[in-house]
């Protein structure tokens, strides 16, 4: 599991820092200014939990069990949902893609919680 969210991790990172130069560059005169804010948002939160993937494939093996787990897949689930649907809403302006940011935004929670449970439990 190390290794699946190591992998996972630096995938996700690549696709970030991609997406941040895209909107630094490509997207910067397409955009309004709110929807450039947006964007920004996506990547910033992508490349935080990107980051705390590399954090957990650490934390399978030092606190192998669920928890551990559990956070790797939350923050999976966070990275598609949270940013995943800021960038569809500023590329798109399709507004009710807003309803499911906050399900991201739970699933980061979680994660975060199923990380320090997973260390508290070791």
């Amino acid at each position: 599991m190390d290794r699946l969210f190591f992998a996972i991790g630096a995938f996700s990172a690549f696709a970030a820092i991609a997406a941040g130069a895209m909107g630094s560059h490509a997207l910067r005169d397409k955009l309004s200014a709110d929807m450039l804010d947006i964007f920004e948002i996506a990547v910033r939160y992508h490349i935080y939990h990107s980051l705390a993937l590399l954090a957990v494939a650490w934390a399978t093996t030092a606190f192998s069990g669920w928890w551990s787990s559990a956070a790797g897949w939350l923050f999976c689930a966070g990275i598609i949902l949270f940013s995943g649907s800021l960038y569809i809403l500023a590329l798109t302006g399709v507004r009710w893609l807003g309803m499911i940011t906050p399900l991201g935004g739970i699933a980061f929670l979680a994660g975060w919680i199923a990380l320090a449970v997973a260390a508290i439990r070791r």
